[in-house]
């Protein structure tokens, strides 16, 4: 996607869409989820060792007692708009964007 980005007002503007959230970091609080119209990323729990268990479609999942911590995970980065939302309300910095300009599907 390239041109010329505009506001209403005429006044330049690039997109920034989310990519990805780095796993290591992100806390699972949710801000990002609540603050997007977009659905773009969903909490997932994450086991001992690392391994992503499943959508936590419910507060009270646990996989079986193997849940260690919850994350946020990009799983429709197609519906990302570049409003930047999520990334005013991230605690952790966490989320990588790439601007629409420097895009590459």
């Amino acid at each position: 996607m390239t041109g010329p980005f505009v506001t209403r007002d005429g006044s330049s503007w690039v997109p920034e869409y989310l990519t990805c959230i780095d796993a290591t970091t992100c806390i699972g609080c949710g801000r990002c989820f609540k603050a997007c119209s977009r659905e773009v990323m969903h909490l997932y729990g994450v086991g001992e060792a690392g391994e992503i268990l499943g959508i936590c479609d419910d507060e009270e999942e646990d996989f079986d007692g193997e849940l260690n911590r919850m994350i946020m995970v990009v799983d429709e980065a197609g519906r990302c708009i570049g409003c930047g939302a999520c990334a005013r309300v991230c605690p952790k910095n966490c989320q990588i964007h790439v601007a629409a300009d420097k895009f590459t599907a």
